[in-house]
Parts: structure tokens; C-alpha cells; sequence
């Protein structure tokens, strides 16, 4: 009886396949956690909660702040400096980061994003600068690209570009440094810019990366999931697309009718689609 009892738990520590799957569920879970904590929130209207931010927030990620401020100062005399360029990236992505971490409040996130969107500034243009990006930026850029895509993107083509940008930086990490979680994040960021084969090439390379059948029927599963939120995802954005080209020809059709694409993006991690379940 004890043994079939085992057998009916998903998630016993005690069995080694099974503790194995739990690190990759959670795994993915954790590199995704820097997007989820901005989903938790609900959609935002960003040009409201500029101005609003927590001054304790503001404090806690006022070092990395001025260390940002500082290195824009010096990109001044050496613009196309790399480590220059790099710094400041990371000093963003941290003041953001810190920010939600204190405080997840809708006008903290707000403030968060902002930086967000300056770190993706120093990002573009750091890697315009360098033909060897550094992996370690790339695993800070990835997250917060997405979770540009799927908070602060006001239209649909913006919210593509952020996407594809979130999952070029994952491909640097993933390459430089693979593994499990790098090519399994890699393969869900990949399958919301719509690039299903490049996003299934990525899969293959997590699945290889496994140990045990269960395992890769896990990873499968859940990958499966977000594929098929990214395909909704996708079909919204053509919906957008095609009543804008409609409204901008005179004829019947109004693209402020359809879901926004912080609104898609964000429901397509919140339908029961957590890689805990």
C-alpha cells in the first residue's frame, strides 16, 4: 500500500526521476520569475504611474541609479565603450529589479519599467559595439526585454520587437552557457515571437539536456502549453495588425477594440499555464 501511495505523489522528493522533474519545473519557474512578478500585478497604464513611484523603493535602488548615472556620464567621451555600455546595462536591469523585489506595487513597477527601458537602450547599443556579448548581461537583459514585451509595450509591433529581443539575449546565454533551464526558457520566449521552428530547435536542445523519460514528458508538456499560448498570442497580434491596415484604408474596423498586447501577453501566463501544476 505504502508504495502505491508513493506512485500518486508528482512531486515525492524521494524518488530520483521524479526529484529530477521538480528541478526542471521549478527551474524554468525561477528563470521566468523577473516577468512573473510583473503579471502578479495586472496590466498597467504606464504614462498614469510615472510620476507615483514609492520613495522607499526609489531609495533601495538609488546606488545602481547613480552608478547608471555615472557611466552615462562617461559614455559621453567614449560612447561605444563596451564595458562602458555593459555596466550600464546591468546597473538598470539591478535598479529595476531591486525596486519590485522591496516593493511589488503597481506604481513601483512602473518605475521599474522605466529603467527597464533605459537598460534596454544601453543593451542595443552595447551589442552594436561588440561582436562577443557577454552571457552574464544577456541572462539580465532576457527577462526584462520580456517583461517590457508584457507590461510597458503600448502596441502590438512594439510588443514583438521586445519579444525578439528578450529571446535574442536568451540565445547569447544559451549558447554561452547551456542548459536545461537556459534552452527551455529559450525555446518560451522564442515561441512568443512566432518563430515556431527556431522555438522547437530550441526545445530538442532542452530535451537532450534531460535525464530520464519522465523528465522530458514534463518539459514537453509544458512547453506544449506555451506554445499553444504563443500561437494565441500571435493570432491577436494579426488580428491588431489587420484592423489597423483596415481603419487606416477608411474601412470598417478599430483596432482599439482589440485586447491590448500587454493585456494578450500577460493572459497568456495567467490561464493556467504555471509550470507548478
Amino acid at each position: 500500500m505504502a508504495q502505491g501511495k508513493e506512485h500518486k505523489m508528482l512531486f515525492d522528493l524521494q524518488r530520483g526521476r521524479r526529484r529530477t522533474a521538480v528541478k526542471v519545473v521549478y527551474g524554468i519557474l525561477a528563470v521566468l520569475m523577473g516577468a512573473s512578478l510583473f503579471l502578479v500585478v495586472g496590466p498597467l497604464n504606464i504614462g498614469e504611474l510615472f510620476n507615483s513611484g514609492s520613495s522607499g523603493s526609489s531609495e533601495i535602488a538609488k546606488p545602481y541609479e547613480e552608478q547608471a548615472e555615472r557611466l552615462e556620464a562617461k559614455l559621453k567621451k567614449a560612447p561605444e565603450d563596451q564595458g562602458l555600455l555593459s555596466s550600464l546595462a546591468r546597473a538598470r536591469v539591478t535598479a529595476g529589479k531591486t525596486m519590485v523585489t522591496a516593493e511589488p506595487t503597481e506604481a513601483v513597477v512602473a518605475e521599474a519599467l522605466q529603467q527597464y527601458q533605459l537598460a534596454s537602450s544601453a543593451w542595443a547599443e552595447y551589442l552594436e559595439a561588440t561582436k562577443e556579448p557577454l552571457p552574464g548581461v544577456a541572462q539580465l537583459m532576457a527577462p526584462a526585454l520580456f517583461s517590457l514585451a508584457a507590461e510597458a509595450s503600448r502596441t502590438y509591433p512594439q510588443a514583438q520587437s521586445n519579444l525578439e529581443a528578450a529571446s535574442q539575449a536568451q540565445k547569447i546565454y544559451a549558447e554561452q552557457r547551456p542548459s536545461l533551464n537556459a534552452y527551455s526558457t529559450l525555446a518560451i520566449y522564442t515561441y512568443f515571437t512566432g518563430d515556431y521552428k527556431a522555438a522547437e530547435a530550441a526545445q530538442a536542445k532542452a530535451s537532450k539536456l534531460t535525464r530520464a523519460k519522465f523528465e522530458r514528458e514534463q518539459l514537453d508538456k509544458q512547453l506544449g502549453q506555451y506554445k499553444k499560448n504563443a500561437e494565441e498570442f500571435q493570432q491577436r497580434r494579426k488580428q491588431a495588425v489587420a484592423a489597423e491596415k483596415a481603419a487606416a484604408k477608411g474601412n470598417k474596423g478599430n483596432p482599439e477594440s482589440l485586447e491590448s498586447p500587454s493585456n494578450a501577453l500577460g493572459g497568456a501566463f495567467g490561464t493556467g499555464t504555471g509550470l507548478g501544476e
